[in-house]
């Protein structure tokens, strides 16, 4: 079992920055990066960047009147691994006990077939570690299966942007599938609440949430999960 007062916390990032054909730009959302950075900070973790491509990803939802964005993009060591995010393939997953998929619209093009950010977030849940995803973080669950080659997320209580959320912001057509379905078609008990609502599900050392609200929400329970394994 990690030791895991002793490690890091990885925050993956998409480096997608297109919303479909519409013309709009999308990208990892600050704010689900931001929060549970400040989250995993205070309670000791030192915290690491990769997104799928390397290097400056992609940024929405970037809003410095709030403080914790602005603490986040003032803080000179994270500024400085946010601008030369590693790839998946620098990663160590023995470093890390626990890895956070942030969301933003960017990861539902580039987080579900990521087989790099895959092996290491199962590679993390196989030593006893956690994995925590956020509003369209989850996008990175669809896929993933462990060594027996079944799906992680098959029999689980996860939550993710619903199919309703995805209506009311108009891009049931945009997006290339709807993340609340295609986790359910994997075997997931999709679990969710009212819309943009704080919600926040914790099984078996997988923690997701459904919206930006939930990005502390999160973060908060991955702490109390490693502290507890």
């Amino acid at each position: 079992m990690p030791d895991h007062k002793a490690e890091s916390i990885l925050i993956a990032l998409t480096s997608h920055g297109q919303l479909g054909d519409t013309g709009r730009a999308t990208g990892a959302y600050l704010p689900e990066i931001a929060h549970p950075w400040s989250v995993f900070k205070a309670a000791g973790y030192s915290v690491d960047l990769a997104s799928v491509e390397g290097g400056d990803p992609p940024l929405d939802g970037v809003d410095l009147d709030d403080p914790i964005q602005r603490q986040f993009t003032e803080d000179s060591q994270m500024s400085q691994k946010l601008a030369t995010t590693m790839t998946p393939k620098d990663v160590h997953p023995n470093d890390y006990a626990a890895i956070f998929f942030a969301g933003g619209h960017g990861s539902m093009w580039d987080f579900p077939d990521n087989a790099e950010f895959a092996r290491i977030a199962i590679d993390i849940y196989e030593r006893g570690g956690v994995i925590g995803a956020v509003c369209h973080g989850p996008a990175a669950l669809v896929n993933m299966t462990l060594p027996n080659g079944r799906p992680l997320v098959a029999g689980k209580k996860i939550s993710a942007f619903t199919n309703e959320e995805e209506r009311l912001m108009g891009l049931t057509e945009v997006v290339p599938f709807l993340l609340q379905s295609r986790l359910e078609q994997a075997g997931a008990e999709h679990i969710g609440t009212a819309a943009f609502k704080e919600w926040v599900v914790v099984d078996e050392r997988i923690v997701t949430g459904q919206n930006p609200a939930s990005a502390t929400g999160v973060a908060e329970s991955v702490v109390a999960e490693l502290a507890q394994h």
